[in-house]
């Protein structure tokens, strides 16, 4: 849906609007009129008191000065109307717009000084609103997709085996019991993400040396990339380097990194794991030489469910792990970025600060 301006307004915003101008009009006109009275009546009395002090001539001139400040008046409040009251009656209709569901309006920005700012800011607000309540849109989807596959193979095979298609046989057996432990990994994902966007995530800092954290990776992974004959090599110039964070939750972060680095990267491939010190706190890369991400997809690989190309068919994994490492990393007050080569490889950088 394309953003509208005021001038898209509907009939009963645009009724606001006018309801708006004679309000204003009402108030300064009857501002204006008991000021010009008031100076009428001043002058009307100052007259007659000192009549033999006047000219015929000048009393009237005089007594038209209150008709030449309505005039006046007049002229600058039509300029004030049209360069505060349009704006502000702009910013009103669409605010009511938003209150009713609309938030593809847009007013004016064209307007000078603090009204143009005020605009700006007021569309930059509605755009980000847009754009939250778009992927509020499109995680609702994804959710029922993802959920969608699993839940139609368990209820298949179940029916299966009860009317007879199918034997409970193990294989059968392990295969819906797989299918409730990629739900179970689904469900722990989504509140994990949830509550890290929240800024309610639990964490639970402690000293400890980073080599300890890249030793447990490389226990972990290392039969995985065995396996699939891929290298995993590890660099930590400084052993005794100390970090202060939640164990676990890093631990999370950079498995998911690693984890999915092995899904990119072709037998005989190598995946990287560095260490170092940067401005008091430290440096964590993850490299690997597989595929790389193309730049079109780069902005998008810590969106929920963004997959690569080659891990589309893959369903052990939950499309969240991305989404969730940036957040845990924002948790902990730190960056994280990626850089990319299609066919050479892929990094990314974590950089976390010294509490």
């Amino acid at each position: 849906m394309q953003p509208h301006n005021h001038s898209h307004f509907p009939s009963s915003w645009n009724e606001k609007r006018r309801s708006f101008f004679r309000g204003v009009a009402f108030v300064f006109g009857a501002m204006t009129f008991f000021i010009v009275a008031a100076i009428a009546v001043a002058a009307y009395f100052f007259v007659t008191k000192n009549q033999h002090e006047f000219h015929g001539g000048i009393l009237i001139p005089l007594c038209g000065f209150p008709l030449l400040l309505i005039f006046i008046a007049s002229l600058i409040g039509r300029w004030g109307f049209r360069r505060f009251g349009r704006p502000m009656a702009d910013v009103m209709s669409a605010i009511d717009a938003v209150a009713e569901g609309d938030l593809s309006v847009r007013v004016r920005e064209h307007f000078p000084g603090d009204l143009g700012q005020l605009a700006r800011r007021f569309n930059h607000m509605i755009a980000e609103l847009e754009r939250s309540d778009q992927q509020r849109r499109n995680l609702t989807a994804d959710i029922a997709h993802e959920l969608r596959t699993p839940l139609h193979i368990i209820q298949g095979n179940l029916e299966g085996i009860l009317d007879g298609v199918y034997e409970a046989t193990p294989d059968h057996i392990t295969n819906t019991l797989e299918e409730t432990q990629l739900l179970a990994r689904l469900v722990n994902d989504l509140q994990t993400l949830s509550l890290a966007e929240a800024g309610q995530l639990p964490l639970h800092p402690i000293q400890f040396h980073i080599t300890e954290l890249i030793d447990d990776l490389t226990s972990s992974f290392s039969s995985q990339t065995a396996s699939f004959g891929i290298i995993l090599t590890t660099d930590v110039p400084n052993p005794e380097q100390k970090i202060t964070a939640d164990y676990d939750r890093l631990n999370q972060a950079l498995s998911n990194l690693i984890s999915n680095a092995i899904q990119h990267t072709p037998k005989e491939g190598k995946i990287f794991i560095e260490t170092g010190s940067i401005n008091g706190g430290v440096r964590i890369k993850v490299k690997d030489t597989g595929s790389g991400i193309t730049p079109e997809a780069l902005p998008f690989i810590f969106d929920r469910f963004w997959r690569g190309e080659r891990s589309r068919s893959d369903r052990t994994h939950s499309g969240l792990g991305l989404a969730i490492t940036k957040q845990i990393v924002l948790a902990h007050g730190g960056t994280i970025d990626v850089e990319s080569d299609v066919g050479k490889g892929t990094t990314f950088i974590i950089l976390l600060p010294d509490p």
